[in-house]
């Protein structure tokens, strides 16, 4: 994991809190950052085999004349190693085609729609295609900028809840934070899932390994450490199903001001590639 982040930068205050919180993810994970300056509403991922069409709200376009200033200020202070991100062509004249190649991408919880009528526990319709078909996992930062000192991962027994697992122990080796595993159920049976799914005995009998209550999941977020980065994985069924966008995650991005870092379905680390 040495390739850049990816950051689409919004040029208003909440754009700034969004390249704050990159800004300290890099430097918690020793990456560097590549950052796009929108010139037009929409662009495309080209993902094998689909293709992804991002529509920007108007606010990613604001005051286009100051943007890379407003950018080259943040990361002074911050001496974060940065390149600006280069389209490799068009597939129309106003629709840039951006390259692939990164560790993870920021995505505020929409970018499509007004993102002052968006509530903090509803995810925009194109970032919810970006995680479903982007080979990185995808880091949807906290409103205003908030640290994060350890780790939280909820693990239900989806291949995605593992591959947020196996991402969260490389983070954990870079960033030196505590790492603590959440989940709902029987533990014999997550602990028989977590070993066919690659992990060893040794290091499942060594995790700190806390067991929620079961029930409405909304009950047991205050257990979630407040400064965690909650990783997670989308789209797979276990304890925690249809872990981002049935109703149990809805409500756990609801009830959750922290940062969170999910894992798609054909993300590397999904497939353990």
């Amino acid at each position: 994991m040495n390739k850049p982040v990816l950051h689409v930068f919004r040029n208003t205050p909440f754009g700034r809190e969004t390249l704050l919180q990159s800004t300290y993810l890099c430097q918690r994970l020793q990456l560097p950052l590549s950052i796009y300056l929108p010139e037009f509403k929409r662009f495309l991922f080209y993902f094998d085999p689909d293709v992804v069409q991002v529509d920007l709200d108007t606010s990613y376009l604001s005051d286009p004349d100051t943007a890379l200033e407003h950018v080259r200020e943040i990361l002074a202070i911050h001496q974060i190693e940065y390149s600006l991100v280069k389209p490799k062509g068009k597939s129309a004249s106003d629709l840039p085609d951006l390259p692939i190649h990164f560790s993870m991408m920021t995505c505020p919880r929409s970018m499509s729609d007004d993102t002052r009528k968006i509530a903090l526990g509803h995810i925009g319709s194109k970032v919810r295609r970006i995680v479903q078909a982007a080979p990185f996992p995808i880091y949807l930062p906290a409103p205003v900028f908030k640290p994060w000192t350890r780790l939280a991962v909820l693990y239900g027994g989806s291949d995605s809840a593992a591959g947020a697992l196996r991402l969260a122990l490389k983070i954990q080796q870079l960033s030196n934070a505590p790492l603590q595993l959440f989940s709902q159920g029987d533990r014999d049976e997550l602990a028989s899932r977590l070993l066919a799914q690659g992990f060893a005995r040794q290091q499942i009998e060594g995790f700190d390994w806390q067991f929620l209550a079961e029930g409405d999941i909304t009950q047991q977020l205050y257990s979630l450490p407040h400064d965690g980065l909650v990783m997670l994985g989308a789209y797979g069924k276990g304890m925690f199903r249809e872990t981002l966008f049935g109703s149990t995650m809805e409500k756990v991005q609801s009830g959750l001001p922290n940062s969170l870092m999910v894992v798609g379905p054909k993300c590397r680390w999904a497939t353990g590639a």
